[in-house]
């Protein structure tokens, strides 16, 4: 794996087939700075999490994190939802933006 969000991105995906996952990298937010890959933020929606409480779901979570909160992670924050309560919380995933177009190379040109 290139990097650690990524690594954690597909564990998850592997283990909880999830209707949406986002883990965002915090690191920068904090004193070890962007670098460490040290702080994360998961966001899970998967059907596995029905029936389970919080503290369940984060157990579950943990588990299949445990190498990497053994060795490098020092903060995770969860969100652990199931399809239904994403629904009625968040409503639908939210689409990408439509590319306007250009590019960088573009934008550089113009300055």
């Amino acid at each position: 794996m290139s990097n650690m969000r990524d690594q954690i991105e597909k564990k998850l995906v592997d283990e909880f087939s999830p209707d949406y996952v986002d883990v965002k990298d915090e690191s920068y937010m904090h004193a070890s700075g962007p670098q460490a890959q040290s702080h994360f933020k998961v966001t899970l929606v998967s059907e596995a999490f029905d029936g389970l409480r919080l503290i369940q779901r984060h157990r579950a979570v943990n588990a299949v994190l445990a190498e990497e909160l053994r060795d490098q992670i020092h903060a995770l924050a969860l969100h652990t939802y199931t399809p239904l309560e994403w629904k009625e919380k968040f409503g639908q995933v939210p689409s990408s933006p439509a590319c306007r177009g250009g590019s960088k190379e573009d934008s550089a040109a113009s300055n």
